[in-house]
């Protein structure tokens, strides 16, 4: 698969705008301490053709709540990845960057009330927040620009032309208020997109992220088409290398409010690997998405899942985000799939 797409090491750094309205590029790092699991995903996605950021703070907190910040900071340049209280510099390319973020965020006792987030941005108290985090990567780039016209990216080509990701050691802090947290070690994922995006043009996904305190990860990603046809992809890593995974067969177990809770996955690989994985969503940030589109309202629910995974025994956390296309009687596009 590495043919198909070309990566280099300037690709860390941001690219030139696109002419396209909707052209965005973004980092997204997640982190979680190997014990406690305590940690997020932080993102900034630069929308300069727009003339603003996206910028989103998620962390799980141990008592089950989440501190969570949005904010659409107005940007007037493509450089570099520094708005509203948030950076990324990168140390070294495709080796080690770091993230940090200084400002405000919400302190969500119950998640539920992201639902109605309009709600809760007037009601939710506030504390000062803190985070830096180094990550180093621990495994090979994945992903890059496709060289041929039929290439599929890994969200489509209106979602991302240019992606990659890896997976990383993590070390650092997270303060807010008076209290703190370390991650001493960490692991987690990190990815760098560019090119057209709407959040709306994902009929639905599944993605499932984690790395392990002994050195294996996952990527394993499920995307349909307008028809439902999913193509399913990703990677095992394992003695610091990538395997493609070939199928998997993924199962999940659904809450009343239609949120993903346990889930099961069995994996292949190219070259014949096999795993069999399980995961327990610990705290669920129920998000969404919505734009105007000729005159309507186009919506995706956004389930970003505090997960913490077991793989032949041994526990790691990570991430499950299941993406789709909400219609206008509330159907859920990809729901019980």
């Amino acid at each position: 698969m590495a043919h198909l797409y070309k990566l280099s090491p300037q690709d860390e750094f941001a690219h030139p705008p696109g002419p396209e309205v909707n052209f965005n590029e973004s980092i997204y790092v997640n982190a979680f301490d190997d014990t406690s699991g305590v940690g997020g995903w932080i993102r900034l996605g630069n929308r300069v053709n727009e003339g603003y950021a996206e910028l989103s703070v998620v962390l799980y907190l141990p008592d089950g709540r989440i501190a969570a910040q949005f904010k659409r900071p107005k940007i007037t340049h493509n450089n570099t990845f520094d708005a509203g209280g948030l950076r990324f510099e990168i140390v070294e390319p495709m080796k080690r960057i770091d993230t940090i973020y200084e400002g405000e965020v919400m302190i969500v006792d119950r998640p539920d009330d992201l639902r109605d987030p309009a709600n809760l941005l007037k009601s939710a108290p506030r504390l000062p927040c803190s985070v830096r985090w180094s990550l180093f990567t621990i495994s090979p780039q994945h992903g890059g620009e496709p060289t041929t016209k039929d290439q599929p990216t890994m969200y489509g080509r209106d979602f991302s032309l240019g992606h990659f990701n890896q997976h990383v050691r993590a070390e650092g802090l997270i303060r807010i208020g008076q209290e703190s947290w370390t991650l001493s070690p960490g692991h987690g994922w990190r990815d760098h997109s560019w090119g057209p995006r709407w959040w709306t043009n994902i009929i639905w996904y599944r993605l499932l992220l984690a790395a392990f305190p002994d050195g294996r990860g996952f990527m394993i990603h499920k995307i349909a088409d307008a028809h439902n046809r999913a193509r399913r992809s990703g990677v095992l890593m394992l003695d610091g290398k990538y395997y493609e995974i070939a199928d998997f067969d993924l199962v999940t177990d659904w809450t009343a409010a239609k949120d993903p809770a346990q889930i099961r996955v069995n994996v292949i690989t190219e070259c014949g690997k096999r795993a069999s994985i399980s995961g327990e969503v610990l705290s669920l940030a129920p998000l969404r998405n919505r734009r105007e589109e000729h005159g309507r309202t186009m919506m995706s629910r956004i389930a970003e899942g505090h997960t913490r995974w077991t793989w032949d025994g041994v526990t790691g956390y990570g991430m499950s985000e299941y993406i789709e296309r909400v219609a206008e009687d509330g159907t859920l596009a990809g729901y019980p799939l």
